[in-house]
């Protein structure tokens, strides 16, 4: 089976090592020369493409390149976390085409990609998620169809807000605690015994944060990227929020570099900081 990849970073890469192993064949492809791959964009035309890529602005360069060459039929499934909006147009164009796109953002980072255990949060047609679906299938364990073209976004900034806040709240909770006296381990081992424990206490604080290892491959920019995209969300359907809308304010206040690993702003909320 030949399929296309566009976007080679730390996840597109993941996603294609972990596609190379189930016997595919890859032609992925980079801005960057030097991230390997085939030689134009247009090169990995295939049946199905998936996007790996930073915003929508490069998913409307790629898409607008790519699309002409693409045969009939074909399925671009892309796992960027763009707007619900932008979407709906790409799946429109797409579809004047004679394509389709589904937009198919993930969660599970790098090594869910690896593993092949990643969630698919899908938004798009289902004849062209049965066409995709045996390429989905090779990098995730679960494949969940949540509606029309942008409801796969609209899951995904949902998810990427929670989880936003759950590290700004776990990171203030856990500092009251060590103030007076117990430490973040000694917490830890209770919340996440108790009705208190998130995937923030239960995964991020003992594997990035409290390791000092800060090597999830997700940066604290993609972060605030989606925490302004779901903001942008909240405004456009006049729901805004006000706790996510607070957390939202830490993460564009707090000193952690945009290219550093997200989970450092916890360990900012944890010495003290107040963004």
């Amino acid at each position: 089976m030949r399929i296309g990849l566009v976007g080679l970073g730390r996840m597109g890469a993941a996603m294609a090592a972990r596609l190379a192993g189930t016997g595919a064949e890859v032609a992925g492809y980079d801005l960057d020369p030097g991230r390997g791959g085939v030689a134009s964009l247009t090169q990995a035309a295939a049946p199905v493409v998936l996007f790996s890529l930073p915003d929508e602005r490069a998913v409307a360069a790629a898409l607008s390149e790519l699309l002409p060459a693409l045969p009939q039929g074909a399925v671009v499934a892309d796992t960027s976390t763009i707007s619900p909006l932008a979407a709906r147009d790409f799946a429109s164009q797409a579809t004047a085409a004679g394509a389709a796109y589904l937009d198919a953002p993930v969660s599970g980072g790098p090594a869910g990609a690896a593993a092949g255990t990643l969630t698919v949060m899908l938004g798009g047609e289902a004849a062209a998620l049965e066409r995709a679906r045996p390429v989905l299938d090779r990098i995730a364990a679960r494949v969940v169809h949540v509606g029309p073209a942008g409801a796969g976004q609209v899951a995904k900034l949902v998810n990427n807000l929670l989880v936003a806040t759950h590290l700004v709240v776990a990171g203030e909770a856990l500092r009251i605690g060590e103030a007076a006296g117990v430490p973040a381990e000694a917490l830890l081992a209770v919340v996440n015994a108790a009705s208190g424990r998130s995937a923030a206490t239960e995964v991020n604080l003992p594997r990035w944060v409290l390791s000092s290892s800060f090597d999830s491959g997700f940066t604290a920019g993609l972060m605030r990227k989606d925490v302004r995209l779901a903001m942008d969300l909240a405004r456009a359907v006049g729901a805004e929020p006000v706790a996510c809308g607070r957390a939202a304010a830490v993460w564009d206040a707090a000193p952690v570099a945009d290219g550093e690993d997200f989970n450092r702003l916890v360990a900012t909320l944890l010495a003290g900081a107040r963004p």
